[in-house]
């Protein structure tokens, strides 16, 4: 079973995850970003606006061939089956169909009150799956 990282009490959960990506890149990482279409076009545009010196290297899920495999990003609103990446970045509502074949898995939780409610339900549906759970309080590591 995968083991799940919450993230939580960040501010502003798509810079968040730009920031995740950025280090995620950086190490070679290859990361599967689920998450419905809107919230998509958003990460895309700040992927692609998150710093002026660097490049975030990230594709959707219908680029070509050649594309997918070298970006170590992918954004997709569905996890396909046998994924190619370790890690999955889910910023979903609910758990993605599929997160089992996934080692490892990011949940990011901002500090509103129904996001905070849909993690908790996402929290014990992994507990109750066997996944090893972990918390990361965001806000904490900003101010120290």
């Amino acid at each position: 079973m995968p083991d799940v990282e919450f993230h939580t009490h960040t501010p502003d959960s798509l810079l968040y995850a730009c920031r995740l990506l950025r280090k995620a890149a950086a190490s070679a990482a290859q990361v599967l970003v689920t998450a419905d279409a809107p919230t998509l076009a958003q990460l895309d545009l700040q992927l692609w606006r998150f710093s002026s010196t660097e490049f975030v290297p990230h594709c959707f899920d219908d680029a070509p061939a050649q594309v997918l495999d070298n970006s170590p990003i992918v954004l997709t609103q569905t996890a396909p089956e046998n994924a190619a990446q370790a890690i999955l970045l889910n910023l979903n509502a609910t758990v993605p169909t599929g997160f089992e074949q996934f080692a490892r898995i990011l949940e990011i939780v901002s500090e509103n009150d129904d996001d905070k409610r849909q993690a908790r339900s996402r929290w014990k549906q992994y507990a109750a799956s066997g996944c090893h759970l972990s918390s990361h309080n965001t806000q904490a590591k900003s101010t120290s």
